[in-house]
């Protein structure tokens, strides 16, 4: 079954790069109000005292939605933190990522030059080159219809050719999507084909952004901006975009991502949503942050990742077993953070 790697995105703790930035919040929440607020339970508080990694829960809008959220308390000051995030040592060992990349304003088809089918991926490139309604590639009617008016032309091509010609294809894929997100937002975003009928990504992110209630009370207009994307950013927020090629399911697999982070004295927040992913599940947003804690920083993510691989028949266990493996590779994330800090091992709370 799917969900480990996938959806933990690369970006999760990339508000303490930023914390010195000026506020966007109406008013800084106090770290006790921020554990109520993202479900964080006051029994739960010893727990996070105690260094160990706790779990709650975030609210799933749909039977395909899988959302999971965990925290930690670190005995280290925010600038520390921050350090660590700046010299991009949170992001080694990701060993799922082939290659990615930054998307600056003028992107180009050459901005995705490093996302490539090799030799070894002919049989990927033939089956993206063949592409069918349905879920092995996430792709929608029109550009289904553009690969379909290649075939013809390549019946009698030769391998090299065959590579050539889904990489180009592909590239010019994610330059139209990444244009179309940055003109339109979220009503750019094409719906995927599947046999029989559609997968909406855009429906799927509006409806976590509508839900993404416990952060915007604190940041509103962030989170319209984020709702009603490319609506004007905050002054004092900034936003990335970059692309990735991932192995999910042993298969390459292109994201666009986009994020926003806004900071302030008393902590960061970054939220983050993949507006295309290549095949295995739809979309995800996260949103992460740290806050001063005590003596130390509280460290917060969750995320919410559409998939239709656990709806329908035994649902109820898909999720169950999905939001476990999403547990597990969060905590992971959080414990090697932990260990480079040169902490003690952070153990995991046990749920009652």
């Amino acid at each position: 079954m799917l969900i480990n790697k996938l959806t933990v995105p690369i970006i999760l703790l990339s508000a303490a790069a930023m914390f010195y930035q000026t506020a966007c919040a109406q008013e800084a929440p106090s770290p006790q109000q921020a554990l109520q607020n993202f479900g964080i339970s006051a029994a739960q508080i010893p727990n996070l005292e105690r260094g160990e990694i706790v779990g709650y829960d975030v609210s799933e809008t749909s039977e395909k939605e899988l959302a999971i959220g965990v925290a930690m308390m670190l005995p280290v000051g925010l600038p520390q933190l921050a350090d660590y995030i700046k010299k991009g040592k949170l992001n080694a060992g990701e060993s799922d990522i082939v290659a990615s990349g930054m998307l600056g304003h003028n992107a180009s088809i050459d901005s995705f030059k490093k996302f490539a089918f090799t030799e070894k991926m002919l049989d990927e490139a033939k089956a993206f080159l063949e592409a069918e309604p349905g879920d092995e590639f996430n792709l929608s009617k029109a550009e289904l219809d553009s690969l379909k008016s290649l075939q013809a032309g390549l019946e009698d091509a030769d391998n090299k050719t065959l590579l050539k010609t889904a990489n180009h294809k592909y590239r010019e894929f994610l330059l139209h999507r990444l244009q179309a997100y940055k003109k339109n937002g979220l009503s750019g975003i094409a719906p995927y084909s599947r046999d029989g009928g559609t997968a909406d990504p855009s429906a799927e992110l509006h409806t976590d952004a509508v839900n993404s209630k416990a952060w915007a009370h604190y940041f509103p207009e962030l989170q319209q901006a984020w709702l009603h994307y490319p609506a004007a950013l905050p002054s004092n927020a900034s936003e990335q975009f970059l692309w990735l090629n991932r192995r999910v399911e042993d298969r390459p697999t292109a994201v666009l991502n986009h994020r926003i982070i806004a900071i302030g004295a008393g902590g960061g927040i970054v939220v983050s949503r993949q507006f295309y992913v290549g095949h295995s599940y739809n979309s995800s947003q996260v949103v992460a942050g740290g806050l001063p804690f005590k003596d130390g920083s509280l460290v917060f993510y969750s995320i919410r990742s559409s998939t239709d691989q656990v709806a329908g028949m035994g649902s109820s266990l898909k999720h169950s077993i999905g939001r476990e493996q999403m547990k597990k590779e969060m905590i992971k994330r959080l414990q090697r953070l932990n260990k480079d800090m040169k902490l003690k091992p952070a153990p995991v709370a046990v749920e009652e």
